[in-house]
């Protein structure tokens, strides 16, 4: 069995905060998962994160506070994060004094989400992103799948699907085409399954699709070796989803600013049949020449 651990970076909304709506599965096989998660742990201690969740998003912001205290990167890791949080919750409080009330409730909602990582310097946080990026891109035996949606270009109307329903549709024909190559080849069926961030959002909505697919199949393919529909966790407990978490966010960087110091590294685990990408896709105009169009073009 394959299981396909689905993240996504960006907001499907039209138009959004983000260019780009990014939809991420990074399958592995059940008989690497134990390795594969012995690995990540191991980088994570040596970064202190052995108890954080890879939120990528969140480890790649600037925090200002750090470049207020004197020497922050002679510290150690404990004196760190003791002089990070004294300046949080003084600066909590002050805007607590000051009655702004939105600032106050954002700011809290900033430092909840970066808590675990204000013991590492900004440089610390994008080395820790690229060893794991640099170990994704050397499992030889993983498959990256994902749909890279430009929403400039997407039409709802036209489509008659949503980004994020495009996306898991895709996701979905991709992984099923994957496993079917497989399985030609082999004299046992092999079988996969999705797990997928717990996204409320979402989570009925995919469960729904899934069905749908499993009766009539996708647009592009029947459905016979994906069973059950997906499994929803909580990526905070999860190490495979928060990697699918750093190959979405290192797609969309990519597509959205040029970004290749992640990406270079996890586009190798990209689903190819010879020199073609076919489990990653862009969703664009046909002029694009970015990376993954011009992979995904017959030579």
């Amino acid at each position: 069995m394959y299981l396909c651990y689905v993240d996504e970076s960006g907001t499907p909304d039209i138009p959004g905060n983000t260019s780009h709506y990014v939809l991420a599965g990074l399958s592995i096989p059940v008989w690497h998962w134990r390795d594969a998660e012995a690995q990540i742990y191991t980088i994570k201690q040596r970064y202190s994160l052995q108890d954080g969740e890879i939120h990528s998003g969140w480890l790649t912001r600037k925090y200002i506070e750090q470049n207020k205290i004197p020497n922050f990167s002679r510290l150690d890791y404990s004196q760190r994060r003791y002089e990070v949080e004294r300046y949080r919750k003084t600066d909590l409080l002050n805007l607590q004094k000051s009655h702004k009330h939105n600032l106050y409730k954002q700011t809290k909602k900033n430092y909840k989400h970066t808590e675990n990582y204000i013991h590492l310097t900004y440089g610390e946080r994008i080395s820790f992103l690229e060893e794991i990026a640099r170990i994704i891109g050397n499992w030889g035996f993983a498959r990256l799948f994902a749909e890279c949606v430009d929403k400039i270009h997407f039409d709802p109307k036209r489509i008659k699907q949503s980004v994020d329903e495009q996306a898991f549709e895709q996701i979905v024909s991709r992984f099923e085409q994957f496993l079917k190559s497989i399985n030609t080849f082999g004299e046992q069926n092999t079988y996969g399954l999705l797990v997928h961030d717990n996204n409320e959002t979402v989570a009925k909505k995919h469960t729904d699709l899934m069905k749908t697919f499993h009766t009539k199949g996708t647009l592009f393919t029947q459905v016979n070796y994906l069973i059950e529909t997906p499994l929803f966790v909580s990526s905070e407990l999860t190490s495979m989803v928060q990697l699918a978490d750093v190959c979405a966010y290192a797609l969309r960087r990519y597509l959205e600013n040029k970004e290749e110091r992640l990406f270079d590294h996890i586009f190798k685990r990209a689903d190819r049949k010879g020199d073609v990408v076919v489990g990653v896709r862009h969703f664009t105009n046909s002029s694009c020449s970015c990376k993954i169009c011009t992979s995904h073009r017959i030579k």
